[in-house]
């Protein structure tokens, strides 16, 4: 499983040099590039921030009450299903409770979903020009696996980008209001772990964050748009309309994609969402909420933190948060997408990747 890790990850890696390589020729005027303006790339950048900001924002209590149930300690249980936490939540914080880290999630997912929305269209149409550049054939498409290659690297390019964001805002959402210590916002929790961890903790989870966006970001893309074109090119169920699927169709492929993604890449988001925690003096007080509990939170690794979690917790463990994840996942990619297409279509923006 590792050296298949590793071997996808150097296949993302060479698909970003190629691509490179593929702009370098065309600056030096030995291929033609693909071409698009600078306002259409600014628009499609906008168009995807603002349908992260929305689709996180309707969906912020189930988000918060997943990462509480990832890193919640198994001797200090204050709850197990979604309804019970968020009831809990309710009580104990209140409104904002359900929000809290919601903020911070934003100025997180808007710069990462548009250079994720960005990147995914350029690295398709870099990649589909290679495509038939190789074959020969210029009305060559792309394949489920190409578009699964475009959106891997469209993840881990808006994740790397926008992860020490992440990192902090993991730590701010696991926050109550009977924990010791405070984080007064993103940029406070920043400069503290910076000035007490050194900047390497700001990247903590990041192996496994990798890994994971590979099959997350990947199959949500490649599931999206293999059932798109299916649909619009056989016209199953009689869902396609002078080829255009309406909102409610486009919507159902959203979901589909984000339940395969989600599903396959969980493992990797609760041990990323772990070893965010390693070496936070005050995690073991700030995650029991009680100032008294302690919590095992010493990782020497994605593998060592694999190990403990099945060792102290079961297999099960894995899957911890699954629940309120499923129901916020779906709804949330769903919006996403539909909010993307809507935004770029209000803004006159239209960008195929079958130039």
């Amino acid at each position: 499983m590792a050296s298949e890790n590793v071997k996808t990850g150097e296949s993302a890696v060479t698909t970003i040099v190629n691509l490179a390589e593929e702009a370098k020729l065309a600056r030096e005027g030995v291929v033609k590039a693909p071409s698009y303006a600078f306002a259409t790339i600014c628009k499609s950048l906008v168009a995807g921030g603002v349908a992260g900001g929305v689709s996180r924002t309707a969906v912020a209590p189930l988000e918060r009450l997943k990462i509480l149930l990832q890193v919640q300690n198994p001797h200090n249980i204050k709850y197990n299903g979604t309804i019970q936490g968020l009831k809990y939540i309710w009580r104990t914080e209140g409104l904002r409770g359900l929000f809290k880290g919601n903020g911070t999630n934003c100025a997180r997912i808007v710069p990462n979903s548009a250079v994720k929305f960005f990147s995914y269209e350029q690295a398709s149409k870099g990649i589909l020009y290679m495509y038939q550049q190789q074959t020969g054939n210029e009305d060559a498409q792309l394949t489920p696996l190409l578009r699964l290659g475009a959106g891997a690297c469209a993840g881990i390019i808006a994740m790397s980008a926008t992860y020490p964001m992440d990192m902090v805002r993991g730590r701010i959402t696991v926050q109550t209001e009977a924990s010791p210590y405070q984080y007064r916002g993103m940029f406070h929790a920043l400069s503290t772990v910076l000035r007490e961890e050194g900047p390497r903790a700001l990247y903590k989870g990041w192996l496994p964050s990798v890994i994971g966006v590979i099959p997350y970001v990947g199959l949500n893309f490649a599931v999206y748009e293999s059932l798109k074109d299916w649909l619009v090119k056989s016209n199953a169920f009689g869902l396609a309309d002078n080829s255009e699927l309406s909102v409610t169709t486009r919507l159902a492929c959203g979901a589909a994609a984000g339940t395969v993604g989600q599903t396959v890449a969980y493992p990797l988001d609760v041990i990323r969402r772990r070893m965010q925690m390693v070496g936070w003096n005050h995690a073991a007080s700030v995650l029991t909420g009680d100032g008294r509990g302690k919590v095992p939170l010493e990782y020497t690794g994605m593998v060592d933190a694999f190990r403990k979690t099945v060792q102290h917790e079961g297999f099960g463990a894995l899957y911890k948060g699954l629940v309120p994840n499923s129901v916020k996942v779906v709804p949330s990619i769903a919006i996403a997408f539909v909010s993307y297409e809507m935004v770029k279509d209000i803004l006159g923006v239209e960008i195929r990747i079958s130039d």
